[in-house]
């Protein structure tokens, strides 16, 4: 399998992980992210969630529908997302929120790990194949 399909599968990938997540945001999931979203945000905790679900269910079809000169601006958008997202996370793991079987300190903490892991997935996923590739 070459590059270009492998970036195309990963590409897809987050895409459809964006859209299903932006789903949960709406639907299934809604109470489960009001965890995550930080004291701070000015909004309140469910116009939060719903907010944010909306962009990553249009970020995630973006994803999946771009064509290949907008792909590296995407993968900018979905890494910015990711990397904004990152205080809900920690704000989860230090006030202790249970959500998405996320019940002890040690899960919250080893979750945050997994945020460069998205920024890295989406960045990759979207930049060029280098010209060396036919």
């Amino acid at each position: 399998m070459n590059e270009t399909t492998l970036k195309k599968i990963a590409r897809v990938l987050l895409g459809g992980s964006l859209i299903f997540t932006g789903l949960g945001h709406l639907t299934f999931a809604r109470e489960e992210f009001q965890a995550q979203v930080p004291d701070w945000v000015p909004l309140g905790k469910d116009d939060t969630v719903v907010a944010s679900g909306v962009v990553e269910i249009a970020l995630g079809g973006a994803l999946v529908l771009t064509n290949e000169k907008l792909q590296g601006a995407l993968g900018k958008v979905a890494a910015a997302l990711f990397a904004v997202v990152l205080p809900g996370n920690i704000s989860q793991y230090t006030h202790r929120r249970d959500a998405f079987g996320l019940n002890t300190d040690t899960k919250r903490f080893v979750r945050l790990f997994f945020q460069p892991v998205l920024i890295y997935w989406a960045l990759k996923s979207t930049e060029k194949v280098k010209s060396t590739e036919k």
